[in-house]
This record gives C-alpha cells, sequence and structure tokens, in this order.
C-alpha cells in the first residue's frame, strides 16, 4: 500500500497547473529557477516552494551553478508521470499560451 500512497502523493502534485506546466516544460530540457520566474509571473519563493514539493517526491533533480538553480526531470522510475506528461503540449506552445515566445530571464 505504500506504493499506492505515493503514486497517489505523486499524482497529487500533478494536479497544480503551475507545476504540471513545470514539468511539462522539463520535458525538452533543464530550466533555472530564475526563467520559471518570468515565465510564470509569480515570485521566486512560490517558486522554490512548487520545485521543493516536486524535489520532495523525486519528480525533479536540481543543480547547483553558483546562485542559481537548474532544475531537470527525474520520472525514469515514474512511468506513470511520464505518461501523463506525454499528453502535454509542447514548451512553445506552453509557453504561447502564456505570452511567453521569448524568455528575459538574469540566470547568468
Amino acid at each position: 500500500m505504500e506504493e499506492l500512497s505515493n503514486v497517489a502523493d505523486n499524482l497529487k502534485l500533478l494536479g497544480d497547473k503551475t507545476r504540471l506546466a513545470m514539468l511539462s516544460l522539463l520535458k525538452e530540457r533543464e530550466w533555472c529557477v530564475c526563467e520559471f520566474v518570468a515565465i510564470f509571473e509569480i515570485s521566486q519563493p512560490a517558486i522554490s516552494q512548487h520545485l521543493r514539493k516536486l524535489k520532495a517526491q523525486g519528480i525533479v533533480k536540481e543543480n547547483k551553478r553558483g546562485q542559481w538553480v537548474y532544475y531537470s526531470l527525474n520520472i525514469a522510475d515514474k512511468p506513470y508521470i511520464q505518461a501523463v506528461l506525454d499528453q502535454m503540449p509542447d514548451s512553445k506552445t506552453i509557453l504561447s499560451s502564456l505570452n511567453k515566445e521569448q524568455i528575459n530571464a538574469v540566470c547568468e
């Protein structure tokens, strides 16, 4: 039953539109926290909270470079999440829906 509980917890995280969009963007490449701030137009602490929840469940992994943290998917052992993400639009479509064709982040 523990595995069922973990799957349920992971799928609950996908129920949030922002987290689902983040994971969909992460299908194609890693992203920096500062880029997510620019894309979603919410505060850095709010973005970090979303990513902290995803990291706690092992859905994303982080890579620190200087003061910035880059995130990538970590779902090799979670095929049910991959199945959900396979149904999601590509990053260009997601960014377009958010009126973010060009991301002007200051990560470097």
